[in-house]
């Protein structure tokens, strides 16, 4: 027989299923993602109706049956209302959760991608940080949980930890200055190349803690592009959007 399970985690996407159901998917701390039905959840007079859309975050109370989740009730303790207010930190966000809905597994230990999640959704949400730094911090660390970034810390042809300056696509990592530029070798100075190594090793709560000029942030933008789309082969629709909002 199915039992009752309270599970702590993000609404990642929610889908029309008949009249006034919908069907949602969690990143949930305890079972990673997981699909769940919500019946009558788009009655205006439901109490699932708030809970049961994209960026909500709480506990979560299922009913377990043989193959399927039923969502009973929801205690949300963050909205990100914040987000629907700018069109363009609306599709940061759905970027976002786009990513982790591709990224994260069933049945799977999820919890730290969930953290991530969480806090650079927080970061998106204060007006104190730039959406282009939040977006490149996240998917450099969604590459680190994917155990797929380059190496920054080396150079890939003598391991020389010092004087690290050109990123190699080909090597797919650093090469240092005893080494000539090779084709589509890209210059990267000390200030950008210590931002994408502190990005990488430090903590949760110390990602979301400092600046960059346009300089690094350009450079940035550049080498976590290359990156991420040599490893993550996938076609994110709210990344489309943002780019067409951003070009006008």
């Amino acid at each position: 027989m199915g039992e009752n399970a309270v599970l702590t985690g993000m609404v990642l996407n929610a889908m029309p299923i008949g009249e006034y159901d919908r069907r949602i998917t969690i990143l949930t701390k305890e079972k990673g993602k997981i699909t769940a039905f919500a019946r009558g959840a788009r009655r205006p007079v439901s109490q699932l109706l708030a809970a049961t859309t994209p960026f909500s975050f709480g506990e979560f109370e299922l009913f377990s049956g043989r193959s399927t989740y039923t969502l009973v009730k929801a205690a949300i303790s963050n909205y990100f209302r914040e987000l629907s207010q700018d069109p363009v930190k609306a599709c940061y966000g759905f970027y976002f959760l786009e990513i982790a809905d591709f990224c994260t597994q069933e049945n799977n230990d999820e919890k730290e991608f969930l953290k991530l999640l969480y806090q650079t959704l927080r970061a998106l949400s204060c007006s104190a940080f730039d959406s282009r730094l939040v977006r490149r911090i996240y998917e450099l660390r969604v590459l680190l949980a994917e155990g797929e970034y380059p190496n920054f810390y080396s150079c890939q042809q003598c391991g020389s930890k010092e004087n690290l300056i050109w990123f190699s696509q080909k090597r797919h990592g650093m090469r240092c200055s005893c080494h000539e530029k090779e084709e589509r070798d890209i210059l990267l100075e000390e200030s950008a190349l210590y931002a994408i190594q502190y990005i990488l090793s430090s903590g949760l709560g110390k990602l979301y803690t400092f600046a960059v000029s346009e300089d690094v942030l350009l450079r940035l933008e550049e080498v976590v592009d290359l990156c991420f789309s040599r490893q993550i082969f996938h076609r994110f629709r709210s990344l489309e959007i943002l780019k067409t909002i951003e070009e006008k």
